[in-house]
């Protein structure tokens, strides 16, 4: 793909057209659910309810939490299915691999879930919900969450080069 003219130094070097028609997909997704449902779409509850189904702790089993597990597992099926269905149209030739163990990647997304429930969200519940609807405490919540991305990726990048 040729280098773009917004982005001369290859900051995307696969293109950015595709997190473009993403992020309208996603906004989309979100908005529709709000319009029609009233519902948020965030994904930190999808792990709360998720585990509502395996821990029988009072906070798993509160109503707001059994009461939604279907409509949740299928919100984040969608995600999952529309990733594939871009791998699939996209015309990729090959998977996106890493070099990660699996069982880092499990126990990180165990701690990220964790995490998020911790801060009343994530990125995509505060991020795009949450600023959508001029809430304050999604603003302090993403202007944190972005502050430690950069802060730990720059970090990263010095110490180890990654």
């Amino acid at each position: 793909m040729t280098q773009s003219m917004w982005f001369p130094n290859g900051a995307f070097p696969l293109g950015w057209e595709h997190y473009l028609f993403g992020g309208l997909c996603l906004g989309a997704g979100v908005a529709l659910l709000f319009v029609l449902t009233g519902l948020i779409g965030g994904m930190s509850s999808v792990y709360s309810t998720t585990w509502s189904w395996f821990v029988d702790r009072p906070f798993f089993q509160q109503s707001s939490l059994t009461g939604s597990r279907v409509w949740r597992v299928a919100y984040a099926g969608g995600l999952i299915i529309g990733a594939a269905a871009w791998f699939v149209w996209s015309g990729q030739p090959t998977r996106v691999a890493v070099s990660t163990p699996t069982w880092q990647l499990f126990v990180g997304g165990l701690l990220v879930g964790y995490g998020a429930r911790l801060s009343q969200g994530c990125t995509s519940g505060h991020g795009i919900c949450g600023l959508a609807s001029l809430s304050r405490p999604s603003l302090v919540a993403v202007v944190t969450f972005m502050a430690t991305a950069f802060m730990t990726a720059n970090v990263m990048w010095r110490l180890v080069g990654v």
